[in-house]
């Protein structure tokens, strides 16, 4: 399999497994700078399986993965971090902290990261949160928000290091459908703006309203909507 030199993640005959169980097999595939690409496939399919491969929280024993620059095939502990640094991981779940403000919440991930002059650190606050449309949230706790609401500063929290790439699992599954067109269209205006972005979604209206690339994960193998016809229905 021949990659693009501009791609941002690279997979070629990748084993994908949860703990011992392999759930996808023979795993190629590219993404490009600034694609946008859906995940789709029934409920325990890989989808989440295959995402976590990619942010190295699960290990990949069998075949090559690049991403974000990272040979994530052969990725070391300490290297970890780094490269969670070059992606953006978005969770159906939002996973803030309740205890701490929106500012508070991430100001945490930059000082993870690396962060350390208030100048700069506020000035990027204002920057992402201006970017998902809640400027004026920074002081407010995470219960004082709509769940849509939420989910923004989840999105917000994940571009604080201008990733190369969202990595987003379910983005949309706990919102109202209104909502989630408001979270979708938020993620294509950072598509639009070069971010490339891998959504795992059983939302088939996005897909009907969005038509764009899709892989589909299938009876252990992943299918691309690029050289491999598939149907959309019944997988969600």
């Amino acid at each position: 399999m021949t990659f693009a030199t501009d791609a941002v993640v690279r997979v070629k005959n990748a084993s994908i497994y949860q703990g011992e169980h392999l759930v996808l097999r023979d795993v190629s595939f590219s993404i490009n700078k600034g694609e946008f690409v859906y995940l789709i496939g029934r409920t325990g399919s890989g989808k989440t399986s295959l995402l976590k491969t990619l942010y190295a929280d699960l290990p990949l024993p069998l075949g090559e993965a690049q991403v974000a620059g990272f040979e994530v095939h052969k990725i070391r502990n300490k290297d970890i971090p780094y490269l969670r640094r070059r992606l953006g991981i978005i969770f159906q779940d939002f996973q803030l902290f309740f205890d701490r403000t929106v500012a508070e919440n991430l100001f945490f991930v930059m000082r993870a990261t690396g962060w350390s002059e208030k100048g700069k650190m506020k000035r990027r606050l204002s920057e992402v949160l201006m970017q998902v449309g809640l400027d004026s949230a920074a002081n407010k706790m995470p219960h004082q928000l709509s769940g849509g609401e939420q989910q923004r500063i989840v999105i917000a929290r994940a571009l604080i290091n201008e990733p190369l790439i969202l990595v987003a699992d379910e983005p949309t599954g706990n919102l109202d459908p209104d909502v989630s067109e408001g979270i979708f269209q938020l993620f294509q205006e950072i598509n639009n703006s070069g971010t490339a972005v891998l959504m795992a979604t059983h939302n088939h209206r996005l897909l009907s309203d969005h038509p764009g690339r899709v892989l589909k994960c299938e009876k252990g193998r992943l299918l691309d909507s690029v050289h491999d016809v598939f149907s959309f229905r019944n997988e969600f």
